[in-house]
């Protein structure tokens, strides 16, 4: 069988769409597997061994420019490489108007079939216009979990049901030099702080107490940042913490080792806090303006979710979590 997955966006959601990788291949071990993705995650999806040929799609990038003569090339050159194979089976689990155009211009082979979802969950940003493009329309409950989700497109497409814990299926990251420079030689934790949304961050003063909290285990504490303002409040954050460091700026690659490595990664709902309970990390997300049943890492016992939407975690319950994950202080490595 052959099969082609269409997930460009977000972090998280793409993360989120690994385990339909696993499963097509459970169900159909000789099956070659293509995705197209949003460029910028195109080496987060290189980490699972399943993948085939990854197709970049690079619309946010496009859109700045579209009049010019270079991005109408890559656009051409782009929908060549879309349809230069046929497909069985032409998944779309994300459910948008452009996810059913790159759908609609994807190659069926005969008798193939496209499939993707007939309503969207609660809160997201569904499109049902885009269910012109199917061949097979899923539904799914209006809380289905976000890896759920794109499960059950999958399953119901190909014939088989959903019966066992999600696999993300992830390889470790390989290491560069370049990419390992900002590594401790021993356990440390990773305090994943930033994301889009303010009402969804924790209060610093929360931060300050678990970085206190982690001084009994000996953790030093890292502290990454993707734009100039989450990088003054990580600054903000070491300046009253003990044994923080402000990292540099990270590649896609080595913020997924960050995540990978960790001794602990504490985290708001981003996409590297998913990244972290993907790898089955010893990982605390914490929910503060945003549904927990959407995305909580439900996988593995590794993972602790905190608070809900309107209702953020105590540093308490926190401070609990890191005993649990954490049973035995934790001394870095002479």
């Amino acid at each position: 069988m052959n099969i082609l997955l269409i997930r460009v966006s977000s972090l998280g959601d793409v993360l989120h769409n690994m385990p339909v990788v696993n499963d097509l291949l459970h169900h159909y071990p000789d099956a070659t597997i293509d995705w197209v993705t949003e460029e910028a995650y195109v080496n987060l999806v290189r980490l699972h061994p399943g993948v085939r040929r990854i197709i970049p799609f690079a619309l946010r990038r496009w859109r700045k420019s579209l009049t010019s003569a270079g991005t109408r090339r890559e656009i051409a050159d782009f929908c060549r490489a879309l349809r230069q194979e046929t497909y069985d089976l032409i998944l779309d689990t994300q459910g948008l108007l452009k996810t059913g155009i790159l759908m609609g211009l994807a190659k069926s082979s005969p008798g193939g079939k496209k499939a993707g979802l007939a309503n969207g969950t609660e809160g997201s940003g569904y499109e049902g216009i885009s269910r012109i493009f199917h061949d097979q329309s899923v539904p799914v409950d209006n809380r289905t979990h976000a890896v759920l989700r794109g499960r059950l497109v999958a399953a119901a497409a190909a014939g088989y049901t959903v019966d066992t814990p999600a696999n993300f299926g992830l390889q470790a990251p390989a290491t560069l030099p370049e990419d390992s420079l900002w590594k401790p030689a021993g356990p440390y934790a990773v305090f994943f702080h930033s994301t889009a949304g303010a009402a969804k961050k924790w209060p610093r003063a929360c931060w300050v107490e678990i970085a206190t909290c982690l001084q009994e285990y000996r953790l030093p504490i890292l502290l990454p940042w993707g734009n100039p303002e989450e990088k003054a409040e990580a600054d903000a954050m070491a300046a009253v913490m003990p044994n923080a460091t402000v990292l540099p700026a990270l590649s896609m690659r080595a913020a997924t080792l960050l995540a990978q490595s960790a001794r602990l990664a504490i985290g708001v709902d981003t996409g590297l806090t998913h990244i972290a309970a993907a790898y089955e990390t010893p990982t605390i997300e914490i929910y503060c303006a945003s549904p927990r049943w959407k995305t909580e890492g439900n996988w593995s016992p590794q993972i602790v979710n905190l608070g809900d939407n309107g209702s953020p975690a105590t540093p308490a319950e926190v401070r609990q979590a890191i005993q649990f994950l954490l049973p035995a202080r934790t001394v870095p490595a002479a």
